[in-house]
């Protein structure tokens, strides 16, 4: 991510949008609440350095100390696509190692989302989710708008450039 100077308009249509959100909430906050699902990506690492702390070990006052080989976090890591709502998490899809993230693979993966979700929360089977996601190209495209209205979920606004405002 690389920090993005917003304009007057870009600034205007975050207040706009958050406006239009807590309009919905306000309406009817748990019901707002119940409905509301959200979803990000984020990179797990195979390997998370160790702090100084844990990685210390006791010594005699005449031993040297224990030399700690260097190892780098980029050993392995997976893309986890995060699905969850006010209960909890509802859940994670792991891509498979030389995969990514199109508009095929996204739509699939909403589509296992309303299976989920049938499942997890049966109280959602006949009620719209209002659906959060942020402005990554596949979630963007035709395609996965054509799938979101197909799965009558309702897409909540994202502004441009924030990604502060993913939960």
């Amino acid at each position: 991510w690389v920090p993005h100077e917003l304009t007057i308009d870009q600034k205007q249509q975050r207040i706009d949008d958050s406006k239009e959100c807590l309009k919905l909430f306000n309406r009817n906050k748990s019901e707002f609440l119940r409905r509301y699902v959200t979803m990000d990506e984020t990179w797990l690492h195979h390997f998370t350095p160790e702090s100084n702390r844990h990685s210390s070990q006791w010594t005699a006052r005449d031993e040297p100390t224990p030399k700690r080989a260097k190892t780098q976090q980029s050993a392995g890591k997976v893309l986890a696509s995060v699905f969850w709502d006010a209960q909890g998490i509802i859940f994670i899809d792991y891509l498979k190692k030389g995969k990514t993230i199109n508009s095929d693979y996204y739509t699939s993966l909403l589509e296992r989302l309303k299976v989920e979700i049938a499942k997890k929360r049966p109280h959602l089977k006949k009620k719209k989710v209002l659906f959060h996601q942020d402005n990554a190209p596949c979630h963007k495209s035709m395609q996965t708008m054509a799938k979101l209205q197909e799965l009558c979920f309702e897409l909540l606004p994202h502004p441009p450039y924030s990604p502060d405002l993913a939960p």
